[in-house]
């Protein structure tokens, strides 16, 4: 089992911060309803914490305070890109160091995250605008495929 353990400070830093730049990607695609979008990113750790037990590693990692430094984006799409970045980063070290399972357990948390995010606000009369779902898409690239 992976855990908190097998990662150096830096690393845990780099998988901490996969989720929530994921959710401030979606929140930022769109204009209107972050507060409705940020509580729902809130919402979406506390559903996975009651699901405690099923994976070591995503227990600790929704254990942990979502955080993302927003503040070093000067822009929306300086944020998508350093949110891939991070999200890509993550996906490496999860690849290099936890199991398959674990990999998808994490992958599939995101991309709840960032649905959960898209459909709490809706848009122009859509439960998901267009430029949400695009997020959803590039969130879902970075993270390569299910079961890679």
């Amino acid at each position: 089992m992976t855990n908190k353990a097998s990662f150096s400070p830096e690393e845990w830093k780099v998988v901490l911060e996969g989720p929530p730049a994921a959710g401030l990607m979606v929140i930022t695609a769109a204009h209107g309803g972050t507060f409705r979008e940020t509580f729902a990113m809130s919402k979406a750790y506390a559903e996975a914490r009651a699901e405690h037990g099923e994976s070591e590693l995503l227990d600790e990692i929704v254990s942990a305070k979502p955080k993302a430094d927003h503040t070093r984006y000067h822009s929306a799409e300086e944020l998508r890109d350093g949110g891939l970045g991070h999200l890509r980063d993550a996906m490496a070290l999860l690849e290099s160091k936890a199991t398959a399972e674990e990999r998808e357990d994490y992958r599939r948390f995101v991309i709840t995250l960032a649905n959960k995010v898209a459909a709490a606000h809706q848009e122009h009369g859509q439960s998901v605008s267009p430029a949400e779902a695009a997020a959803i898409q590039q969130i879902t690239e970075a993270l390569g495929a299910a079961g890679s």
